[in-house]
């Protein structure tokens, strides 16, 4: 399975406002694992990039003077993107700029979601952890994903850091490096993921719980379940 985890940088919050993108990060998962691929572009977005815009990512306009425009990186992230699943934290944001760019270019473009599979990690979060905040820094806390690094947004730096969490949240590999660049490469350097834990590890002692205790949690349950209406979700979890 070739996965694409991609984030982009743009000139404001709003689409329909005539706002670019300047910046799109991806990398490339085979297998789960980081092959070192990777799609980096600063784009000249041909406009003026709002002040708010600017305090988030730091990308000015004198910065993207000389940078290509959309037009002429289009075709090279197609090419990187294509068949491969996306991997999006709020994926409705990124597609609905990348779809405006493409559509510019021609009018009668499908949109990315007819070349590619989407997954909105966003999504995802919500559903495993209900009320609580799921922005990617959170995230990066809740999985212990160093995020150091993160004074800005950068999109390539995000799309890095979204593919540790990805794979922490989904539970599979959880270890590996990015591939090192050389100083002269856009993105940094090497950086480390989540570590695995040794394999000589002793294992954690199994602790019963009491009688008392046991009666505890069995009152706790049905004072829920009196307030709720007769729905304790941990019975409906864990039947007894």
């Amino acid at each position: 399975m070739r996965l694409i985890v991609l984030d982009t940088e743009t000139t404001g919050l709003e689409v329909s406002q005539g706002h670019r993108i300047i910046e799109v990060g991806c990398v490339e998962l085979v297998n789960r694992r980081l092959t070192g691929n990777h799609f980096h572009r600063y784009i000249n977005p041909e406009r003026d990039i709002d002040q708010g815009a600017i305090e988030v990512h730091g990308i000015t306009p004198e910065f993207l003077a000389d940078k290509p425009v959309f037009a002429q990186i289009a075709a090279d992230f197609l090419e990187f993107v294509r068949g491969a699943e996306l991997i999006i934290h709020n994926a409705p944001f990124d597609i609905g700029f990348l779809d405006a760019e493409l559509r510019r270019l021609d009018e009668q473009h499908p949109g990315l979601e007819q070349l590619c599979t989407v997954t909105d990690t966003l999504v995802m979060a919500r559903k495993r952890h209900p009320g609580q905040r799921n922005n990617l820094d959170a995230l990066c806390g809740r999985y212990t994903v160093d995020n150091s690094q993160r004074d800005l947004h950068g999109a390539l730096l995000d799309a890095e850091i979204l593919a540790d969490v990805y794979l922490a949240m989904t539970g599979g590999q959880t270890t590996f490096q990015l591939a090192d660049r050389g100083p002269g490469e856009e993105g940094g350097g090497k950086r480390e993921g989540i570590q695995r834990l040794p394999a000589d590890r002793k294992p954690l002692p199994v602790i019963v719980a009491s009688a008392d205790e046991l009666a505890a949690h069995e009152a706790q349950l049905q004072a829920i379940e009196r307030s709720s209406g007769g729905r304790a979700l941990w019975r409906e979890v864990f039947p007894s």
